[in-house]
């Protein structure tokens, strides 16, 4: 015999509701997670706004304790300017060698490419430009001068070498008009901007 669906005893539920507080700190932890998430690229390297700026100074502590300052605008529609690291190393011997950091050709795998790709912007986000102030340079190399080093000692002792110049190059970032000039032969204005880095030496390490 079929039985049928209202002979079929009635489960008992119950309903368990979250408080009209509950609901609302849980929103509000969701949107700063949201805002941790989006504000950082906004006020990355310039070009970025003031606004942004403003913003993201509450969020420092969780941005920093949950490692969201990534740099997600490398890859954006307006990624800004690149930047490379062009240095030129002396033997012992007198002999020389030069190259870029990141160097397309030689930083193999790729992975290894977009991890030196990550140094010259690194330290390019703390230089500042050519035309700045005298005082604004000198207070500014206290912050990138320390990461040069580093870099320096790594190529002396990678290439055995006795010193070594460096220099940060800021690659022009052309609109679309300019690459229609360019491709017609007309580069002015287009130049990169080179910023010198200093000298490092293999036994001081200072620079000049």
């Amino acid at each position: 015999m079929a039985i049928l669906s209202h002979d079929l005893p009635k489960a008992s539920t119950t309903v368990i509701g979250w408080s009209r507080a509950a609901r609302a700190l849980v929103s509000v932890a969701i949107l700063v997670y949201l805002a941790a998430v989006v504000v950082p690229p906004l006020a990355g390297p310039p070009p970025a706004s003031d606004l942004a700026g403003l913003l993201i100074q509450p969020l420092r502590p969780l941005v920093g304790g949950l490692y969201l300052g990534h740099g997600y605008r490398f890859f954006a529609p307006d990624p800004g300017p690149g930047h490379s690291i062009r240095w030129t190393l002396t033997r012992r011997d007198g002999s020389t060698l030069s190259g870029t950091i990141p160097d397309a050709a030689a930083d193999r795998p790729r992975l290894l490419y977009h991890r030196r790709f990550m140094i010259p912007e690194k330290i390019a986000a703390l230089v500042p430009p050519p035309d700045a102030p005298e005082e604004a340079r000198r207070e500014s190399k206290r912050d990138w001068q320390p990461l040069v080093k580093g870099v320096a000692g790594q190529l002396l002792e990678r290439h055995q070498g006795e010193r070594v110049e460096l220099e940060m190059v800021e690659h022009y970032l052309p609109a679309p008009d300019e690459v229609i000039r360019a491709r017609a032969g007309d580069t002015a204005g287009m130049d990169d901007v080179v910023i010198p880095l200093g000298t490092y030496a293999r036994v001081t390490g200072e620079g000049p």
